[in-house]
C-alpha cells in the first residue's frame, strides 16, 4: 500500500530537522526528516453505485469528499 492520498495525491516530503534560530547559534546539523500525511483508512458508501468501498485517504481528502460529493471526486480522481 503506498502511503499517497489518491484524491489530492498527498505524500511524504523531506524536511529540516530545527529552528533558524538553533541553526544561528550553533552548528549541529540533525540532518533531514521525511514527514507523512495524516492517512486514514475509510470505508465510504455510494450511493450511486449502491455499494461501499475502503479507501486510505488523507483527512484534507475526507474533507473534500464531504464537500464536493463521493461519486464525483472519486470518478474525477480516477478512483472508479
Amino acid at each position: 500500500m503506498a502511503k499517497i492520498c489518491p484524491i489530492l495525491n498527498k505524500g511524504s516530503l523531506v524536511g529540516g530537522g530545527y529552528s533558524n534560530r538553533t541553526r544561528a547559534t550553533k552548528f549541529n546539523p540533525t540532518g533531514l526528516r521525511r514527514r507523512y500525511p495524516n492517512l486514514q483508512k475509510k470505508k465510504i458508501f455510494i450511493p450511486e453505485l449502491n455499494k461501499s468501498i475502503r479507501i486510505t485517504l488523507s483527512t484534507k481528502g475526507l474533507k473534500t469528499l464531504n464537500k464536493n460529493g463521493v461519486y464525483r471526486t472519486l470518478k474525477k480522481a480516477g478512483v472508479i
